[in-house]
């Protein structure tokens, strides 16, 4: 039996494989009945994708993932139910696009050195009027032949000492939760499990968090293994935060799990939309 909701995915308009309208189908067939669309830094793909939704009998949550600087680490805050039409959150976002494109050059720049030329160039057509993201430049790098998939040109050329690697200041995690609060909607730790912080920094990142005003914590998703389930489970408890899943699905081949293949929370866990009216027959 599918779990008929997901909150963290990505289209087109980020960094994912299917179109909004092609990722709300998917979603459809694996019986996925509440889906929030989290575009990495960009709110654009929410209106098609909330026109396919009504098409599939699915109910679509608004939702985008910040990208934010804490401790000199990149970590991911995802916001559920905010207004996609929020003034102040739309002005960031499109600095936030500037500031991506400025990185992707300096890393295309990078890889010349060891010998890809017209990554940039490449990245930008695969992106088109997307957001340009570091897996628009790995796929780029795969469709040419130059490396055989996704992955393994993270791992040589896009991470930290390796030639396509370019730090950037992101967003402070108050500002970026701030910005979800303002625009009426909750603010969500993405996939902590990914972050290799050590069990201190992990407990000072939660409580930080929570004190900022943020509310859940992704418990169940595609980025974790299932003793991390337990492990989250119990931090979200200890730290007053709600239970939030999502596959962090991007597309064929791209994503760790399909949607609607996760399984249930941990018991005990409040869920995050325990109260949303979106959810009701969840209950």
């Amino acid at each position: 039996m599918p779990v008929a909701i997901d909150l963290h995915c990505h289209s087109t308009f980020s960094d994912g494989a299917l179109s909004p309208e092609a990722l709300v189908a998917y979603a459809a067939e694996r019986g996925v009945k509440v889906l929030a669309l989290t575009d990495h830094d960009e709110v654009g793909g929410l209106a098609r994708a909330r026109q396919a939704a009504q098409q599939h009998g699915i109910t679509l949550i608004n939702g985008v993932e910040i990208s934010v600087t804490w401790k000199k680490r990149t970590i991911h805050v995802v916001g559920l139910r905010i207004d996609a039409e929020n003034a102040a959150m739309r002005q960031v976002f499109e600095g936030v696009r500037l500031a991506r494109e400025a990185r992707a050059f300096e890393m295309s720049q990078g890889l010349a050195k060891v010998g890809f030329a017209d990554v940039y160039a490449g990245a930008k057509a695969l992106a088109g009027n997307s957001i340009l993201t570091r897996s628009h430049l790995a796929q780029y790098l795969v469709n040419a032949g130059h490396v055989k998939n996704v992955k393994t040109v993270f791992k040589k050329y896009l991470v930290k000492g390796k030639p396509g690697f370019v730090d950037h200041e992101w967003m402070a995690l108050p500002e970026a939760i701030h910005l979800i609060q303002q625009s009426g909607g909750v603010a969500v730790l993405a996939h902590p499990g990914r972050y290799d912080l050590g069990m201190i920094n992990l407990h000072l990142l939660l409580n930080e968090f929570r004190d900022c005003g943020g509310v859940g914590i992704e418990v169940v998703t595609g980025s974790h293994q299932p003793p991390q389930f337990v492990q989250f489970a119990k931090l979200a408890h200890r730290f007053g935060l709600k239970a939030s899943q999502g596959s962090d699905y991007h597309g064929p081949g791209m994503s760790f799990i399909g949607m609607g293949q996760l399984p249930d929370l941990p018991h005990g866990c409040e869920p995050l939309w325990r109260d949303w009216p979106e959810a009701d027959f969840l209950q």
